[in-house]
């Protein structure tokens, strides 16, 4: 790097951490523009004011900001000492609460209403995250064997119940995969990994046909144009905008789908108006930063000073970049709809915020790294004290 440097070429950022933090800055300010963009003809007609999503987006931003400060300050490891197992209890409660006193928007109940009106199953999602690192942390740091026959996953279970319950089959599907994905990392017997496999294509099929829309959504995935006027309307309508944006784009507002042509426009389908309004260059900036995001999450977890460490943030890493890859494959029509938002740019003030939390998350593992590369399955890692000392004492940040 240093000769690299000396050619010209600067050092962009000094950690992986802070790498993190300014790439998910510049993936916000790209979500401004676009939820503007693509909000405000719906704005100005419902509430008389174009800047009315943006507005509730920035308060989002807001509170979010103040809380991956704060997260990215703390020690993660205090999160496991003391603040689980209230955090675990809160999101089954106000999960709970959804069934009994949730908001009834488009014949489903995901929201909650104290104040303000926010959506619990998101914070599930790095709730499901915390236990399980928490959990197969502990066991990786001790050498023990990883099972999937253990209470993290049954309490995730149980969150993703309560959460399919609403319903939310997408939602529900995002908080297990969470948890089975670091099980699968932290190292199960390849006899469960099957057994995972065989009941996991079982589950999808008896979900996906025990409710008749979700069989619709999946024959109009398949063949969307076949019914283009029915569950078919937001694929096709996604495919148009996106194919219209060609290289440049149309320019900043002056796309067509925003114009009550693509419903959710704001929301689940933001990356369609991106690439009508952006055209490919914009879409492949969003791109370059998710993978940018995801190497440098990657760095972070194979750096973890324990196994804690290294799972909290691979979970963070597939929590956000995998949110992000699901949405753009659905928007393109490589997956069906599932209603899962495009972190950091589409609307959505509980997504924005839980999201912010596990950015959070990833820098506090991040400002907490070892010289060495964590070994998963292999123990606690063998780290040279001394030289980790110095690490930590020439890494140490003065800021995020």
């Amino acid at each position: 790097m240093k000769d690299k440097q000396a050619r010209g070429f600067p050092k962009l950022w000094v950690s992986p951490a802070e790498a993190v933090f300014f790439i998910a800055g510049i993936l916000f300010i790209i979500g401004c523009i676009n939820v503007f963009s693509a909000s405000f003809v719906l704005g100005g007609q419902l509430f008389h004011d174009g800047y009315f999503f943006l507005t509730r987006h920035l308060g989002s931003f807001a509170i979010g900001f103040v809380i991956m400060i704060t997260a990215a300050l703390i020690d993660y490891r205090k999160i496991r000492r003391g603040w689980l197992l209230f955090g675990i209890i809160a999101v089954i409660g106000l999960l709970l609460a959804v069934h009994f006193a949730g908001v009834d928007a488009n014949g489903a109940k995901r929201w909650l209403k104290i104040g303000v009106k926010f959506q619990p199953s998101e914070f599930a999602k790095l709730a499901a995250i915390v236990l399980t690192a928490a959990y197969l942390g502990a066991q990786l740091d001790r050498g023990r064997t990883v099972t999937l026959y253990s209470w993290p996953l049954a309490v995730t279970l149980l969150m993703g119940v309560l959460v399919l319950k609403q319903p939310d089959m997408g939602t529900a599907a995002v908080i297990v995969g969470l948890s089975l994905v670091l099980y699968i990392v932290a190292g199960i017997p390849k006899q469960e990994l099957y057994y995972l496999g065989l009941a996991g294509a079982g589950m999808t099929v008896y979900l996906v046909y025990a409710a008749a829309y979700r069989a619709e959504r999946i024959w109009a995935w398949l063949d969307p144009w076949a019914y283009q006027q029915t569950s078919g309307y937001q694929t096709v309508q996604s495919l148009l905008a996106i194919g219209s944006g060609g290289f440049f784009g149309s320019g900043l507002g002056m796309g067509a789908s925003k114009f009550h042509y693509l419903p959710e426009a704001h929301t689940d389908f933001a990356y369609a108006v991106l690439c009508q309004e952006m055209g490919f260059l914009g879409a492949l900036l969003v791109l370059t930063l998710l993978g940018a995001l995801a190497w440098y999450g990657v760095q972070i977890a194979s750096r973890a000073a324990d196994g804690y460490g290294f799972l909290l943030a691979a979970g963070v890493t597939t929590l956000v970049v995998g949110q992000a890859v699901g949405n753009i494959a659905m928007v393109s029509g490589v997956f069906p709809v599932t209603g899962v938002p495009l972190p950091f740019i589409s609307f959505g003030g509980t997504s924005l915020i839980a999201n912010c939390a596990a950015i959070g998350l990833l820098i506090s593992v991040g400002r907490r790294t070892t010289a060495k590369v964590f070994q998963p399955g292999g123990g606690r890692p063998q780290v040279n004290r001394s030289r980790l000392k110095l690490v930590k004492k020439e890494a140490r940040p003065t800021g995020a």
